[in-house]
């Protein structure tokens, strides 16, 4: 039997896999109740998952390839479930001082952070630009991905899951050092508030100026208010830039590389982030991709779990 058809065979529908994919989504249906109430997003990933599954073998391949962002998905989704400040307490003020201690801009006799200096210095162009790049932190990695997915299913296979890694080292840092943003000391001061909402910020002058709640929508989704150390806006660009490079795709590389500077500035400018914040991004992705390569290069059963997935979806 030649290659294609033992991969054709592998993701074939039958009794055991429309079993398995039932109980799936009906477990994920359930826990998602219990854990954080009914969501129609929870009900329409299901919906996508079974269509593209049971639609045809290419849907099929391409779900089970993506399914490695799916769990992300759900791992970030039910961290509303498990506040990262019921754990440990959350630095407001030490890491307001420390960023004005270290990036301060003087302005008019006082001393700003980045975030306050350009709270009052922004331009409409800036807030429409900087509200462009910040569209791409998740648009840019999934197109990416699927480029992969179809050009080269192990380095696609490589960038996810170095993706979920840097994620879920970037989720440790959230629950052991839980971090207000600067938003909330322009809105709420220093003291901590346990039940705060997400609030657009700076992004609210883009909706503002396109009439549209494009960033409202997104913020009012957002997990926890609470994990703005490490950015993890800013570690999605790096991964894509390095792998990217790693794929040699010439000019496209200095898309990523303006895209990447550009949710750098935008997650200070519009005060998602300080620049601490965007900096432990960066070494958070850094750290994910070296950590994955290492492990790669050491273990033979990830590298054999690799090579069977790949046959998967090829």
């Amino acid at each position: 039997m030649d290659s294609s058809s033992t991969s054709n065979t592998s993701v074939a529908i039958n009794s055991k896999s429309i079993l398995v994919v039932s109980l799936i989504s009906i477990a994920y249906l359930v826990l998602s109740y219990l854990l954080i109430g009914y969501k129609s997003d929870e009900l329409t990933l299901v919906l996508i998952f079974n269509v593209l599954f049971y639609l045809s073998v290419p849907t099929r391949k391409f779900i089970l390839g993506f399914a490695i962002f799916i769990v992300y998905w759900i791992i970030f989704d039910y961290m509303k479930a498990f506040p990262n400040y019921n754990f440990n307490p959350v630095h407001i003020a030490d890491i307001y001082n420390l960023e004005k201690h270290l990036f301060g801009i003087h302005y008019k006799g006082s001393l700003l952070t980045p975030n306050e200096y350009w709270r009052i210095n922004g331009t409409t162009f800036i807030d429409v630009v900087a509200g462009i790049f910040y569209l791409c932190w998740i648009p840019v990695p999934l197109a990416f991905a699927a480029y992969l997915f179809f050009k080269n299913k192990g380095q696609f296979l490589r960038f996810s899951l170095t993706f979920v890694l840097v994620n879920l080292l970037g989720f440790v840092v959230y629950y052991t050092f839980p971090a207000a943003p600067p938003w909330y000391v322009q809105y709420h001061g220093l003291l901590f508030h346990p039940l705060t909402q997400g609030n657009t910020a700076g992004l609210a002058k883009f909706d503002a100026y396109f009439h549209a709640g494009i960033f409202k929508s997104i913020y009012a989704k957002g997990s926890n208010v609470f994990a703005a150390m490490p950015s993890l806006h800013s570690s999605y660009p790096v991964i894509v830039l390095y792998y990217g490079i790693k794929n040699r795709l010439g000019i496209v590389n200095v898309f990523f590389a303006v895209v990447m500077l550009g949710i750098w500035f935008t997650a200070v400018y519009a005060s998602h982030h300080y620049v601490l914040d965007v900096l432990a991004g960066i070494i958070c992705a850094i750290a994910g991709i070296s950590l994955f390569n290492f492990l790669l290069g050491k273990s033979t059963w990830l590298q054999q779990r690799l090579t069977s997935y790949e046959r998967v979806i090829v």
